[in-house]
């Protein structure tokens, strides 16, 4: 009886730690990749911390776009953090180790902000909506109290759908010689892979998770502006158009930079095997890093209330 339970044990395996990748290839310039990334982290907090600050100090910015906007702003700065730690790790001091547990806790996190970050840009996508559709009745719909619930819903939301996903991965027997990932951070995609059992399950609830948020949320968006663009069309005036568009530009550039990324990491990682790894790894950051780092740029140059704002945190002044 104790050789079969000791096979048992045996058979099972996960491993007590994972090792990260930086850029496969290029290990000896990690040193030198690392200053670009330094900066882009730090364009990401500071950035979203401004527009933060900038909102708070500010009575006039009290109105729902820019709460919306605070929320895509504190997002961007947990995406930011979520992956900031291991990947200066590996690129400044080649500390490429990540204990299981910690991997699956940093999976969670990442994901859930990046479906976070899809259900806040469908929600100002609804701002808008409601905003030119309805311009009498924005105030009258969007309350402090539906704003606050429509923040709540979206948080719940995120964690209900990734919640399963770490406990999935830890029923699974690994490889004990599959232990390096792809990335410098942990992607659900790359740790599942790792498994040596029947991952069927994980993959149909990873494909489920994505369709039902991230999915579903593109077409909101998509239909949120088709309907904007109907109201917008029957506008008498052509200034009147493009004054009611230009309102919509800065969202547009974020779904943008948001939703292309994504798109390019799941078709990588469906279809894109045979791709050299370095590619995988710089769609990853494109994916993770860029869009934290452009949104406060996109919104301070396109919102003239915004940018002033910004300016005046950076002078220490504030607005009566």
């Amino acid at each position: 009886m104790l050789p079969s339970q000791s096979n048992v044990n045996m058979s099972f395996f996960q491993p007590p730690a994972f090792l990260m990748t930086g850029i496969p290839g290029l290990e000896a310039l990690h040193g030198w990749i690392s200053i670009p990334f330094s900066c882009m982290y730090t364009a990401a907090l500071t950035g979203n911390c401004l527009i933060l600050l900038a909102v708070r100090r500010t009575p006039s910015l009290h109105q729902p776009m820019y709460y919306f906007l605070s929320m895509l702003a504190l997002t961007d700065v947990g995406l930011t953090l979520s992956t900031l730690p291991t990947t200066l790790a590996v690129l400044w001091f080649d500390h490429s180790l990540i204990a299981f547990n910690a991997c699956l806790v940093q999976m969670f996190f990442l994901h859930s902000f990046s479906v976070v970050e899809s259900s806040v840009l469908l929600a100002m996508s609804f701002d808008r909506f409601v905003a030119i559709s309805k311009p009498l009745r924005y105030a009258a719909v969007l309350t402090n109290t539906v704003i606050t619930r429509i923040g709540l819903t979206i948080v719940a939301r995120a964690t209900v759908s990734l919640f399963p996903v770490p406990f999935l991965l830890k029923r699974l027997n690994f490889c004990p010689g599959k232990i390096l990932l792809s990335h410098s951070f942990c992607f659900h995609a790359d740790v599942m892979k790792k498994a040596c059992a029947d991952i069927t399950i994980n993959i149909l609830y990873g494909l489920y998770v994505v369709l039902s948020t991230v999915g579903v949320d593109s077409l909101l968006i998509v239909l949120s502006y088709t309907l904007i663009l109907h109201t917008v069309m029957g506008l008498a005036s052509p200034r009147e158009r493009i004054r009611a568009l230009n309102t919509c530009i800065s969202h547009i550039l974020a779904v943008l930079v948001f939703y292309i990324p994504v798109i390019g990491v799941s078709m990588i990682h469906r279809f894109g095997r045979h791709l050299p790894h370095i590619v995988h790894a710089l769609i990853a950051y494109v994916y993770l890093v860029v869009p934290p780092v452009l949104n406060p740029v996109i919104y301070s140059v396109k919102s003239k209330p915004i940018r002033e704002a910004m300016f005046r945190v950076l002078r220490g002044k504030g607005q009566g």
